[in-house]
């Protein structure tokens, strides 16, 4: 864009988010175990379209089975763990507000922060792909929530904003030998981890010195002239003297 024809800077009043405090973490969901044939029915797999007691005897005979877990919505359609509302993080309210924490850094000075509880949940399936990867078992949705617990600059009027930066979801099917040699379930765990960026910010009003910006000028287009096929002149137009 180009700048304006003046060239003095005007005083202008502006509404912005401003940004208290940003920090990183990783979350971690406590791990998920799934143990023994009373774990299926909260897994409610269904393998081939219908309903399965147990996974690992019905799939026994389509070689080394593999499992992978995928970050859904609450009925269990796939969603991109990095768009924003795939996974709901909301601070959570409490009761006497946000309480003061004095907070000593290592030179000694003795900051004055909030305490912010942070509220992370969603919802994910598990698949069972045969040798040849194709999904044969896909579970019902589960869901995973954890809570975690932030010292910020987060006096009163600012809010939460919240930001999934990278998504990680580890399972592991163990199925081992019954008594008669048959493959039988035993457990699956599931290991959840994002990354986060929390921020605590207030819209604000400031005034800069600025200049207005004006847009630039269009590039001028010029259509390009009309091309046509080569004519056959031996054979059209007819020749006079043909």
């Amino acid at each position: 864009m180009f700048k304006s024809k003046k060239d003095e800077k005007e005083t202008l009043c502006i509404k912005v988010p401003k940004v208290y405090d940003w920090v990183t973490r990783q979350a971690d969901v406590p791990l998920q175990s799934f143990t023994g044939h009373e774990a299926l029915k909260t897994l409610k797999f269904k393998c081939n379209g219908a309903d399965c007691v147990d996974p690992c005897a019905e799939l026994a005979e389509m070689g080394k089975l593999s499992i992978e877990c995928i970050l859904t919505d609450a009925h269990g359609n796939p969603v991109n763990p990095l768009a924003p509302g795939a996974i709901i993080c909301k601070e959570i309210t409490q009761p006497h507000g946000r309480q003061d924490v004095n907070i000593t850094l290592p030179d000694g000075e003795v900051l004055t922060l909030q305490r912010v509880k942070v509220l992370k949940k969603g919802y994910y399936i598990l698949q069972i792909r045969n040798a040849s990867g194709t999904v044969v078992c896909t579970s019902a949705p589960q869901s995973f929530a954890v809570a975690e617990k932030f010292f910020l600059c987060a006096p009163e009027g600012t809010f939460l904003q919240c930001e999934i930066t990278d998504f990680e979801c580890d399972v592991n099917l163990i199925c081992e030998e019954d008594e008669e040699g048959d493959p039988t379930f035993q457990q699956i765990d599931v290991s959840i981890n994002m990354c986060q960026n929390i921020q605590m910010e207030a819209i604000v009003k400031l005034e800069i010195e600025a200049e207005f910006c004006q847009p630039r000028s269009e590039v001028p287009f010029t259509c390009p002239p009309l091309q046509f096929p080569p004519q056959c002149p031996e054979i059209f137009p007819v020749p006079d003297d043909y």
